[in-house]
C-alpha cells in the first residue's frame, strides 16, 4: 500500500541531523535579546523582520551566502550566549522529532571577544547537556576548521577537537569558502585528529567540483562528506564512495541558495539515492535557509519524488552514519526502528 507523504507524517518520523551549524541556526528573538544585552546592532528591530533579513534569498554563490554569519557571530562571543543558543537549537530539533544531532561550528570565531577557546566548547556542551535532560535528544559537537584561515589555525582547532574526545566532541570538519582554498592545505590538522582515532567530515563538492571531494577523501581521510553536490562529475570517485559506503550529508535548500544547483528538481539527490550511496538529509543552517529537517524531507518528496519508504530509508541511513561508538549506535538504531515500525503499523491500520 502506497502511503501518502505529508508534512505531519514527516514531522513524526524520527530523524537524525548530521549537518547543522550552530551560528547559522539562531532564533531571531534570541538574537534581538542578546543584541540588546551586549549593545550589538541588528539589521532589524523585530523578530519577523530579522528572520526575513537573515533568510538568504539573493546570494549568487557560497561566499555571499556566508556573509550574514557576521551578524549571528556578533552575539555569540560570551559563554552564556553560546550555552543558550546551543540549548535552544537542541530544543528546536527535538520539537520536530530529531532524535540525534551533531552540531558544528568553529570555536575560533566565538573567541573574538577574548573568550578562552576551551570555554567556547564547554559552554555549548553545557547547553546541549541540559537539552538532553529536558527533551531526550542525543547531541554531539563537530569542531570546524576554516578553509580561508591559515593551516596553523586548523591545527589549533584540531588539537582542541582531540582535547574533547569522548567529552562531547566527535569529529573535525573543514568549512568556509571552498573555491581557491583546497582542503589539502589543512591535511596536517586532519592527521592530528585521525591519529587520535577520531572522525572527520569535510565540506566538499559544494562550491567547487569533484576534485574537492577527492582531496577531502584522499588527502584528509574524511569519513563523511558535507554536501558532495558535484560528486556526479567524477563517476569513478562516486563508485569509490559507494564501494566504501562513505556517507554524504545532503543539504537541499542551501544548495539551491548557494547556486550549487539551479533548482530543487535538478539536485543530484535522486541520482545518488538510486545509485545506492549512503545519504542523510540535513538543514545546514536553519536560520539562513529558513528550513527545518522536516522541511528538507518534504522537499525531497515534493521536488524529487521520494516515497515514504525511501524517506524512511534515508532517515535510518542518517542514524547509521552518526559519529557514535558502535554499541551506542546500535542501541539508538533499535529505538528508532521500533518507533518507525510502530508508526508504519499505525499507517497501515488507518
Amino acid at each position: 500500500m502506497a502511503i501518502e507523504v505529508t508534512r505531519d507524517l514527516l514531522h513524526r518520523l524520527p530523524k537524525a541531523e548530521l549537518h547543522v551549524h550552530l551560528d547559522g541556526s539562531l532564533r531571531p528573538e534570541t538574537m534581538l535579546e542578546l543584541a540588546a544585552e551586549y549593545g550589538k546592532p541588528m539589521p532589524a528591530d523585530d523578530a519577523e523582520s530579522l528572520r526575513n533579513y537573515m533568510h538568504v534569498q539573493d546570494a549568487r554563490n557560497l561566499v555571499e551566502y556566508l556573509e550574514r554569519f557576521s551578524i549571528t557571530l556578533s552575539v555569540m562571543q560570551t559563554a552564556d550566549a553560546l550555552e543558550r543558543i546551543a540549548y535552544e537549537l537542541a530544543e528546536d530539533l527535538a520539537a520536530e522529532n530529531v532524535r540525534y544531532a551533531e552540531i558544528r561550528y568553529s570555536p575560533i570565531l566565538n573567541a573574538q571577544g577574548g573568550l578562552p577557546l576551551t570555554e567556547t566548547v564547554d559552554a555549548p556542551l553545557r547547553g546541549l547537556a541540559r537539552a538532553e535532560q529536558d527533551f531526550g535528544i542525543k547531541t554531539a559537537i563537530i569542531i570546524c576548521g576554516i578553509r580561508n584561515m591559515e593551516p596553523a589555525t586548523s591545527r589549533d582547532l584540531a588539537d582542541l577537537t582531540v582535547a574533547y574526545k569522548d567529552r562531547g566532541v566527535v569529529a573535525f570538519d573543514l568549512a568556509g569558502a571552498e573555491y581557491n582554498y583546497p582542503a589539502k592545505k589543512h591535511k596536517d590538522a586532519f592527521y592530528t585528529v585521525i591519529n587520535k582515532n577520531m572522525a572527520a567530515t569535510i565540506h566538499a563538492g559544494e562550491a567547487y567540483g569533484a576534485e574537492s571531494i577527492h582531496q577531502a577523501l584522499h588527502y584528509c581521510r574524511a569519513n563523511r562528506i558535507g554536501h558532495g553536490t558535484r560528486l556526479f562529475e567524477d563517476p569513478d570517485l562516486m563508485r569509490f564512495m559507494n564501494d566504501f559506503r562513505i556517507p554524504i550529508e545532503i543539504c537541499l535548500t542551501s544548495n539551491v541558495q548557494t547556486k550549487a544547483v539551479d533548482t530543487f528538481e535538478s539536485h543530484p539527490l535522486r541520482q545518488y539515492y538510486d545509485y545506492g550511496l549512503v545519504l542523510s538529509l540535513n538543514t545546514d543552517n536553519r536560520l539562513m535557509s529558513a528550513t527545518t529537517v522536516t522541511e528538507e524531507y518534504w522537499r525531497a518528496h515534493q521536488y524529487l519524488g521520494f516515497t515514504w519508504d525511501e524517506l524512511v530509508d534515508i532517515s535510518v541511513m542518517g542514524f547509521k552514519s552518526a559519529f557514535m561508538h558502535r554499541p551506542h549506535k546500535f542501541e539508538m538504531l533499535a529505538r528508532v526502528q521500533e518507533e518507525i515500525d510502530s508508526l508504519s503499523a499505525e499507517l497501515v491500520a488507518a
